[in-house]
Parts: C-alpha cells; structure tokens; sequence
C-alpha cells in the first residue's frame, strides 16, 4: 500500500512537471525530455501519467489510497491533547487558541494548533480538551505527604508548640512504613485530582514514599529527613546518613523520582550533621532540601548560638549551593536574599501554612527581584490543613497585596510562573519540567472551564489564580500517561485509601485524645 501511495505521489509531482514543461514549450523555450522520480524515469507526456494513476487504483483501490495517503503523511505519536486553549509557560508565555501538544512517550514533540497537530500526527489516544484550559502541571514546591494522616490533630498553635508539643511526639508513636505508605497515598490522591504533578517531599521512611509515588505516576523530589534526635526509621544520625545514602543510590536515574537529602533545619539538626548532609548530598549530586528561616525563634537561636542569621550561618558552614531548595525563607533581611540569590539557592513558599501558624511573610518581591527562583508549596496536612495548589496561588498572590497594601505587588501571571516554571527553576529541574515545550517531560493537566465561578473568562491567568478551583481538574498527565482521565482516578485505588484512613485516624484519636467538636 504505502508503495501503491509513493508511485501516486510521483503521478502528481509528474503532472505538475509535466505541465511546467508544456508552457515552456508553447513559448519555444528549450524544455527538459524527461524528469526522473527517484528510480522511476517517466515521459514528460501527461497521458502516460494519467495511464499510470489509473492503474494504480485498479491495483490498490481508491479508498486503500487515500487510507495510506494520511498514513504516510503523518507520524505516529503516543498521545495528543487537542482543542484546548493551551497555556504554554513558555519564554514567550504563548497563549495558544484551539492548540493542541503531541506526545511521544514521556516527551512532548510538538505544540501547535489542533489542526497543525492534526495534520502532521496520528495518536494512537486522543484526548479533546474543548472547553478547557491545558497548563503544565502543577509543582509542589514543598510538604510533607505521610503527615496527611495527622490532618486537624493540632491546630491554632504557634510552630513551635505545634511541632514540640505535639507532631514530634505523634510522630513517635504513630510513623512506620504502613503509616507513611497510606498517608503518602491519601496525600497523592489529593494533589493528583488537583492538578499536582511534580512534588518535593521531606519525611521518614522515604523508600515507601518514593515506592508509592512512582506507583501513583507522580513525578517528586523525595527527601530523606536527617535530624538531631531518634526518629522514626533512624535511632542516630548515623543510621539516618546510611539509610539516605542507600535510598540516594536505589533511586538514582529513575524517570520519575529524584532522591534528596533532607536535613530538617539549623533548630533540630547540629552543626556536624548539617555539614554530612551537605557532603552526602555533593557527593552524590543530589537535591538537598532543608527549611530555612522559618520562624521567629529560629531567627533567634541562630543569632544566639551562631551570631549569624540562619542563611549567613548556612553559607558559613558550606550548606548552601544551587542544589538546594530552602523551605519557607520568610525571616530574610536584604544581605539573606543577596546570599541566596548568590549561590542560587531555591526557596518555596507556602502561604496557608505560614498564615496558620502565624509563622510569617515571605519577602518574594524581593527574591523573585533579586533573581532568586520561587515556587510554591503547600506543606504538610498536618498545618495546612490541605494539598491544594489552586487555593495557594490564591493566597500567595493575596497575601503579598494586602501585606504590602499593593495589588500589583505580586501578579496573577507570576504566581502561575512560581507555581510551574519558576518553581521548577527552584527545583533545578527547569530544563525538564515547567513548560509546555518541544523536549520536555509530557507533565499536564487539563482544567474545566465550564463552571459557573469560571464564566467568562477574560485573562486566564486571572482565571487560573482568581476564580478556579482544584476540582475543576477533570484530566493529569504525568510523563505521558493519564493518571486521571475525566476525573477517574488511573493509577490509585480511592476506596481503599481513604478507607485505610479512616482507621488510621480512629486509633490516633482513641490514643493521643484529639479534639473533636
């Protein structure tokens, strides 16, 4: 057939070579005798031509034809997502109308216009994202996702009592490998159907929560937590540095988990073993994920045991590189944010969990001013209370306006950016993730746009920060594959989750008296 189709090209490249030929002939124009067509060697005469065609339907039959025609037309592709208003995140920031992304494998090929895509690709799965935006998938710049299962445990408390009083005692009691396997599960359920695909995680047990994760299809920067006391998987630091230097070498060069190093923070890890965490982390080129400057009395102790802030006392020490992503960076003053721009360090930030716990305001005019890249977390359920991306770039661009008494302080447009580009960029994974661009991993979401609180829609940055919501997500594609198809989840089993939570949470609150209404 596909030979049938190549010799019907050939009879058309003919007839308009013929043609030319014939009208530089009528002006006694000295014309080529004959034209060659790869092998085939044909007569500038067009009837022979027409001969041929005829023939070639006889052999092959027109409807076998015109099959093969778009057949050899087209390149096949995995996936493509199609008639969508298409939110690139691209250098241009293109807003492309009826666009559409083709994808081969985990990588997208080629966005354009549905009818370019369609034109140029068959897929073997289509999905018709009418009605709807397409945006790269979220990035969760930073939480804790086995503390989903200590959701409303403690609350309206400062940090420092929320954390001393009582998330470090139930997390005592409580954590183990099944803990952390169902939490992480009941915290990915929720950031899938709502948009998330990349996450960067700090806990215990992190060979459980990479498991889960790469089950799910989730796409996540998996820190091991190192911290100064017994915790839940090691008795001593020492433990904690083998077991994060084994989980470092299983995960290497996975497709969808990148393992880090995750020393708690300056309050709850000592000087040495922040300075291991770093060398672990070089030695094996490895994220290292650490929460920085973060409250008051950390700002304090720093000041008080160091004579330095937090970020100068980091530096000081050789923490401090452009593989590390701080958590919260709110305490800063101009030489901290200096600094960080200067090593290229990341910072994520988390509004709803620093409004709760009365923990502070992140300077981000002047970081993102300053060059540094900011992405946007949720941090645990246990603070937060949720794993909603939607309701952060809410509040971050709120609570930079009404901090500062500025609207314009802190942009819709930015905050998409510092919850997909830049915070990619604040992961160092901008070259793979962020954007909708030719190269990149196929991480998308496709976003409803049909409700009530999402008509009309004149700028859809403003739609996306301002008016949608988390379960307006109808479909999330990771590395190109559907983990949620038309809000079904793919990849994890629901009933069973949130079944396994209740239990969980039935025991914690006979054992460690929860409050309850």
């Amino acid at each position: 057939m596909i030979g049938c189709l190549k010799l019907h090209a050939m009879h058309l490249n003919i007839r308009r070579r013929s043609m030319v030929t014939k009208h530089v002939e009528s002006n006694n124009i000295p014309g080529p005798r004959k034209f060659m067509a790869g092998p085939w060697t044909f007569s500038r005469r067009p009837w022979q031509g027409l001969v041929l065609f005829r023939s070639l339907l006889l052999i092959c039959g027109l409807s076998g034809v015109i099959h093969s025609a778009r057949a050899w037309a087209t390149e096949h592709v995995d996936l493509a997502v199609v008639h969508a208003t298409l939110v690139t995140m691209d250098p241009a920031r293109r807003v492309l109308q009826d666009g559409a992304v083709a994808i081969q494998g985990d990588t997208i090929v080629a966005v354009d216009s549905s009818a370019k895509i369609d034109s140029m690709y068959e897929a073997a799965k289509v999905i018709d994202a009418r009605g709807a935006l397409v945006l790269p998938g979220l990035i969760n710049a930073h939480t804790h996702m086995s503390m989903s299962l200590f959701r409303g445990l403690a609350d309206d408390l400062s940090l420092d009592d929320w954390l001393h009083k009582y998330i470090f005692p139930a997390e005592s009691r409580y954590v183990t490998r099944d803990f952390v396997t169902w939490s992480t599960q009941l915290s990915l359920l929720e950031m899938l159907r709502g948009g998330t695909t990349t996450v960067a995680d700090m806990y215990y047990f992190e060979e459980e929560v990479a498991a889960a994760t790469k089950a799910a299809g989730m796409r996540g920067v998996l820190g091991e937590t190192l911290i100064g006391f017994p915790s839940p998987d090691s008795k001593t630091p020492a433990d904690g540095l083998a077991y994060t230097e084994a989980f470092l070498k299983h995960w290497k060069g996975d497709p969808l988990i990148t393992p880090a190093v995750a020393p708690h923070a300056i309050y709850t890890c000592p000087e040495e073993l922040l300075k291991d965490a770093a060398a672990l982390a070089r030695s094996n080129q490895a994220p290292l994920l650490i929460h920085v400057a973060e409250a008051p009395f950390e700002i304090e102790k720093s000041r008080q045991e160091h004579g330095l802030t937090t970020v100068q006392y980091l530096a000081r020490i050789g923490l401090l590189g452009p593989n590390v992503l701080g958590a919260h960076c709110i305490w800063l003053d101009q030489a901290d944010v200096q600094t960080l721009a200067h090593f290229g360090v990341g910072c994520s930030y988390n509004p709803s969990s620093n409004m709760k716990t009365a923990a502070g305001l992140m300077p981000t005019a002047e970081l993102l001013a300053a060059g540094v890249a900011v992405g946007i977390g949720t941090d645990g359920a246990a603070s937060n209370n949720n794993q909603d991306m939607f309701e952060e770039m809410n509040l971050a661009a709120k609570q930079q306006k009404f901090a500062r008494m500025d609207p314009r302080a802190l942009s819709a447009v930015q905050v998409v950016e510092m919850a997909t580009i830049t915070g990619a960029r604040a992961l160092h994974l901008e070259r793979q993730i962020g954007s909708l661009e030719v190269g990149k991993k196929a991480d998308l979401i496709v976003v409803d746009t049909s409700a009530p609180h999402a008509t009309p829609m004149y700028n859809v940055y403003s739609a996306i920060v301002y008016a949608l919501k988390s379960s307006d997500v109808r479909t999330t594609v990771v590395g190109g594959k559907p983990v949620m198809e038309d809000r079904r989840m793919l990849t994890l089993d629901e009933p069973a989750i949130l079944a396994n939570a209740a239990k969980y949470a039935t025991r914690i609150k006979a054992s460690f008296g929860a409050k309850s209404n």
